[in-house]
């Protein structure tokens, strides 16, 4: 038996429609003050239509356009989560015509090309990479530490990894 489409739904279904780890979805709540889930006793949590939609845009720019956490917060911020919820599903009209309503400058934003501070390396990585490409041919600048080079890339991804940890570590410290 299906669900409607406008039916809530649990946490899990929610995690296994976006292909994301349930912790994940409960990290995004503490990043992202946009999302709400509704909350039933003992902490249930259940995901509106529109709560959805905003998890697959959410989820599209972080894993599939290589936003950061902070980028995707500042797209919130200036064009709201209808916008975000847009790119998800590939509405570029609603893209233009939402990003026109919330500037006074009628502009379309640039999803692809963010600022430094939003985008952290190429969306997806080639098949041939593992992780990151030490010692690997490649033709951006290269900062050589010891006997190993590291790209601007690589050091970018580095640099969002260490800033992720330090935010976990300073969660955990919190719950001591």
């Amino acid at each position: 038996m299906e669900k409607s489409p406008d039916a809530f739904r649990t946490i899990s279904e929610v995690a296994d429609e976006l292909d994301l780890p349930q912790h994940v979805l409960r990290f995004w709540e503490t990043r992202f003050q946009q999302i709400k889930p509704m909350k039933r006793g003992g902490g249930r949590r259940y995901y509106r239509p529109e709560d959805v939609d905003l998890l697959k845009g959410i989820r599209h720019l972080l894993y599939d356009h290589g936003y950061t956490i902070k980028g995707v917060q500042k797209l919130l911020k200036a064009n709201g989560n209808k916008f975000v919820a847009a790119i998800a599903s590939g509405d570029l009209a609603t893209v233009e015509a939402l990003a026109a309503s919330s500037n006074e400058e009628p502009a379309p934003p640039k999803v692809g090309l963010a600022e430094e501070d939003q985008i952290v390396g190429r969306p997806k990585a080639p098949a041939s990479r593992r992780f990151f490409s030490f010692g690997g041919s490649s033709d951006e600048a290269e900062i050589s530490i010891g006997k190993t080079s590291v790209s601007k890339e690589d050091r970018a991804l580095l640099q969002e990894a260490l800033y992720d940890l330090l935010e976990c570590k300073r969660l955990l410290d919190q719950v001591r």
